[in-house]
């Protein structure tokens, strides 16, 4: 139970970077889009460890949780190296009348994975309908492979999802609320590593 809740809260504290961003720029999530981004989390993690679980099927329960804790090994080393990584602007910043629900939506779910602020599209200091989804969508792709991990070392999927989608719900919002508190605190800024370390950790243990 200790490792599933460690876990769920390594999935959501990008919900938490997200929120502090949002609270930097004094940018709104209403309450009925925090729902929206949980839930798409929630059921993200939940298809995710459905894939992980058909997996595990055709291997060994040792093997399978030996591949996961190096999945979730993996995908943290990345997240740590993505923290310290120079970004780099696009050249051309995607335009709200240029997305179309296809494949430039998903191109902008990826720009958002790398500037969240992106999602209020229309720069009205509050995201809600569309956007919601959009960032929603960012923050459930960011830990799809997390998912996969967890089932493969045996997580319970619905305990799992249903800790995801409220934790990131929930991560979002205390986020904004630092953020508005701790805009000019740079230190707040270098705890971004923590998701990363996190899902290491757990990997290592889980070997």
């Amino acid at each position: 139970m200790f490792s599933l809740i460690i876990l769920a809260m390594a999935l959501s504290l990008d919900s938490f970077g997200v929120g502090l961003t949002y609270g930097m720029r004094k940018i709104k999530i209403p309450w009925l889009s925090l729902a929206f981004i949980g839930l798409c989390s929630g059921l993200s993690i939940l298809i995710a460890m459905s894939v992980g679980a058909t997996i595990a099927q055709v291997i060994s329960v040792s093997v399978a949780e030996t591949i996961g804790a190096l999945i979730l090994i993996i995908i943290g080393a990345w997240a740590l190296i993505e923290t310290y990584r120079p970004r780099k602007e696009p050249v051309q910043r995607l335009q709200k009348q240029d997305i179309d629900f296809t494949i430039k939506m998903f191109g902008y779910v990826i720009h958002i994975l790398r500037d969240p602020a992106k999602a209020d599209m229309d720069s009205s200091g509050t995201v809600t309908g569309r956007e919601a989804l959009l960032l929603g969508l960012a923050l459930s792709l960011d830990a799809f492979g997390a998912g996969i991990a967890a089932a493969l070392m045996g997580f319970s999927p619905i305990g799992l999802a249903l800790m995801v989608a409220f934790l990131s719900a929930l991560f979002v919002s205390l986020g904004m609320v630092g953020g508005y508190r701790l805009a000019h605190v740079k230190w707040v800024k270098r705890l971004s590593f923590l998701p990363g370390l996190l899902l290491i950790l757990i990997g290592l243990l889980k070997l």
